[in-house]
């Protein structure tokens, strides 16, 4: 007997395409319009026949095999009816040389046309069907066909055949969700007690996931929200609300954290596979990303080996980290990032960057291609959401570009040539137009630009199939991408957006600027069941649910800190304007304040500025008067190796003084609990530079009935604070201090901004209040 859970849904396609894949993973040139040619070539195929020819026909086929009901469905492309005989027609569309292809040029041709051929002749009652291989040449419109006629019963033998292989899949995604369920029903908090305010946060998830919908929760560093926000979420799968969790960062640094969160649920019985995915470049194993199988040994052969990795590595892990990853592609041979993304598929809780959820250039299509899927989005940090999914959502396209590769051209291919001369007189003429002498924007899309460059993409396309080996091909692929995003990203174009448009002498650039990224990241919540926003600074909220594509049906929770107010000591000096103009005659002043910040107790601080140029200056000034301190600072261009011998020096060393931006990579997402870090110094309001974009960005929303100066500077500015003074609390132990520098934290903009376990915060504009408050703090 069948059980009921135990349906799977599977296309004849995706069956066919997984099951007996091989061969080589080859992301050489394809034009970007290949699933238009595929759509052109089989409407003049199909055209080509007459009233006895079916098109794009519907068929499904349902088949008790051991435990399971497999209900298998697809389209054929055609079904061809003449003189008593069938025929089902696979159209393929090539690029390829017709001559150069032979009858078993893809054997999965065959077999998708030989599963569609057994599932008509048996609802038809034939004995027999034929299968016909159209291939349609797109340049010259030429025709290749391939006939078989095959018997019910062989079609049959076959289509069972890949079953056969498909079945250990199944018994693998079944076996493990009864072991992952079962262990997930008996799984507790994986603490002796909750933080306060970690349960209420825990059961405001669970009830949001229960329902179906969005929450915004802030809730103080130290809290435990990732623990609240995952157990959960785990919960739900295991009563089957959910399927998948995608716990989404906007840095590689802050996946630790839910990783070991994971790790300990595990430790207490919990069964879950969670994977850990990483960008292409930086999981590749060769020193370029060159994903062929003449330049990759490990992309030649990929889809040979890769199911019995995929088989491996899930019989053998829960927790796949990169590390994991790495050493089963080694020993398997294959491209670790392609691999990832497979293991995905059977994966409760994938780990991964923003993009993977909300890029419209790199969003994982597997999952995400129909709404309303019962994943839970854990979005964590997501202040950072808003100015990633700007950059998600825009596009630009440069004049010295253009310049620089239009030459390229000029003998051979001529036709690229003229366009990329027609888009050179464009920019001529708006700057002329427009009378543009620096920056400039509007509303309104520059729509002669649309045309001209969907001309330019379809005329490149030849010459990046036939000229690989050319000099400049790698520079000029990257063009031709950039003008598809551009066209794609024109597409989303609406009242969301701008076209901005900087000169700057030496270069014009014209970008496609999403202000406001709510809407499409509204459209791409509803790929989702639910999205759990969570970071320490949602502040205001009414802001981040604007911009974060949500509404007023959204929960919201905002969280006190849990530990002891006395813990904090919070200083503010604001008899010191760090503004642009003032900075050169106050470094003396912030030097001052810092010494006497850091001499109170010899420990681990962090000092924390709004720019690297600011920072530096200070920092130079500092280690002048203070040679015998231990004083390091951020480096702008670190790797990930220099960033972690960076942090690690907090674990070794007891006299630190670290100078690092605020808004980078030290100032969120990093646990330096106990002595590792005692105090941070914060000098500035964290305010973004003043600049064009940011001014577009404030003239939106003054136009939309928003604060715009706020919503452009000052509330981005003090995410940054909150989050970088959220490193020195993290555990009911802990005692720290902050010291804020700057005048605008006297005005009530500002204040109103602090959270609640702030309001003890004490002035220290005179040197010898700062002495005795942090005297009396440490003592």
């Amino acid at each position: 007997m069948i059980d009921m859970e135990n349906i799977i849904k599977v296309s004849v396609r995706n069956l066919i395409e997984f099951v007996l894949r091989s061969g080589d993973i080859d992301n050489s040139f394809m034009s970007m319009n290949r699933a238009l040619e595929g759509t052109f070539a089989h409407q003049k195929v199909q055209k080509s026949y007459g009233y006895e020819y079916q098109s794009e026909v519907y068929l499904k086929y349902s088949i008790d095999y051991d435990r399971y009901r497999i209900l298998l469905e697809g389209r054929a492309d055609g079904i061809l009816t003449q003189g008593g005989e069938t025929i089902i027609d696979e159209i393929k569309s090539t690029t390829r040389n017709l001559e150069d292809i032979e009858e078993d040029y893809n054997p999965l041709h065959w077999a998708q046309a030989k599963c569609y051929g057994f599932i008509y002749a048996t609802q038809n009652n034939l004995d027999e069907i034929g299968i016909q291989l159209t291939y349609f040449h797109i340049e010259t419109e030429e025709i290749k066909k391939f006939n078989r006629i095959f018997s019910t019963n062989e079609l049959k033998d076959f289509l069972y055949d890949v079953i056969d292989k498909y079945i250990k899949w199944a018994n693998l995604t079944f076996d493990w969700g009864e072991i992952r369920d079962k262990s997930i029903k008996t799984l507790d908090f994986p603490f002796s007690k909750y933080r306060k305010g970690q349960r209420e946060l825990a059961v405001a998830a669970y009830k949001t996931i229960r329902e179906g919908k969005n929450i915004f929760a802030q809730a103080p560093t130290g809290i435990g929200k990732t623990m609240s926000t995952l157990f959960p979420s785990i919960k739900s799968i295991g009563e089957g609300i959910s399927s998948k969790i995608f716990y989404l960062t906007a840095k590689t640094i802050t996946r630790e954290v839910p990783l070991n969160s994971m790790e300990i649920m595990m430790s207490k019985g919990l069964r879950a596979k969670v994977l850990v995915i990483t960008a292409k470049e930086k999981i590749c194993l060769n020193h370029e990303v060159k994903c062929n199988p003449r330049d990759c040994a490990y992309a030649k052969g990929h889809y040979d080996r890769v199911n019995d990795a995929i088989m491996d590595i899930l019989k053998n892990e829960d927790l796949i980290s990169r590390e994991v990853i790495i050493s089963y592609a080694k020993k398997y041979n294959v491209c670790p990032f392609e691999f990832s993304l497979d293991i995905s598929l059977w994966c409760d809780v994938v780990i991964c960057d923003y993009n993977y959820v909300f890029d419209p250039q790199v969003y994982l299509r597997r999952f995400f291609e129909a709404e309303g899927q019962d994943y839970v989005f854990l979005i964590d940090e997501a202040h950072n959401l808003v100015d990633r999914s700007r950059e998600m959502f825009s596009a630009s396209l440069s004049k010295a570009d253009i310049l620089q590769l239009k030459d390229i051209f000029k003998e051979e291919y001529i036709q690229i040539y003229k366009s990329m001369n027609k888009l050179n007189t464009i920019f001529n003429k708006l700057k002329k137009d427009k009378d543009i002498k620096d920056n400039f924007y509007q509303v309104e899309e520059i729509s002669d630009l649309y045309y001209p460059v969907t001309k330019l993409i379809a005329q490149m396309e030849p010459f990046l199939i036939e000229k690989k080996d050319h000099p400049d091909y790698d520079k000029i692929l990257e063009f031709y991408f950039n003008l598809i995003t551009f066209i794609k990203i024109s597409d989303f174009y609406d009242e969301h957006y701008v076209t901005s448009i900087e000169n700057n002498g030496r270069d014009m650039v014209l970008k496609l600027y999403c202000a406001d990224p709510s809407y499409l990241l509204n459209l791409a919540l509803k790929r989702g069941r639910t999205a759990i926003f969570f970071s320490a600074t949602l502040t205001p909220l009414e802001y981040h649910r604007d911009l974060l594509g949500g509404n007023k049906e959204d929960y919201h929770i905002r969280l006190s800190s849990p530990f002891p107010r006395e813990n904090l000591c919070l200083m503010v000096n604001d008899h010191i304007s760090t503004k642009y103009k003032d900075r050169e005659k106050t470094y003396i002043n912030i030097v001052e304040s810092i010494e006497t910040f850091i001499n109170s107790k010899v420990g681990n601080y962090f000092i924390f500025f709004p720019s690297y140029i600011y920072m530096k200056n200070i920092y130079e000034t500092l280690v002048e008067r203070n040679p015998d301190k231990n004083i390091v600072i951020q480096n702008p261009s670190m790797t990930e190796v220099e960033r972690e011998e960076f942090l690690s020096r907090f674990k070794d060393e007891n006299d630190l003084i670290a100078f690092a931006v605020m808004g980078g990579i030290f100032s969120e997402g990093i646990d330096l609990a106990g002595e590792k870090l005692i105090g941070a110094a914060i000098v500035g309001v964290g305010m973004p530079q003043i600049c064009f974009e940011r001014d577009i960005i404030k003239d939106y929303f003054n136009h939309n009935n928003k604060n715009g100066f706020d919503y452009a500077y000052v509330f981005p500015g003090m995410n940054k604070v909150l989050q970088a003074a959220g490193r020195v609390i993290r555990t009911e132990e802990d005692r720290g201090v902050i010291l804020l520098i700057d005048d605008r934290y006297g005005t009530y903009r500002y204040k109103e901004l602090f959270p609640n376990e702030w309001s003890h915060h004490k002035r220290v504009s005179v040197k010898y209040n700062m002495i005795n408050t942090l005297k009396e703090f440490w003592k």
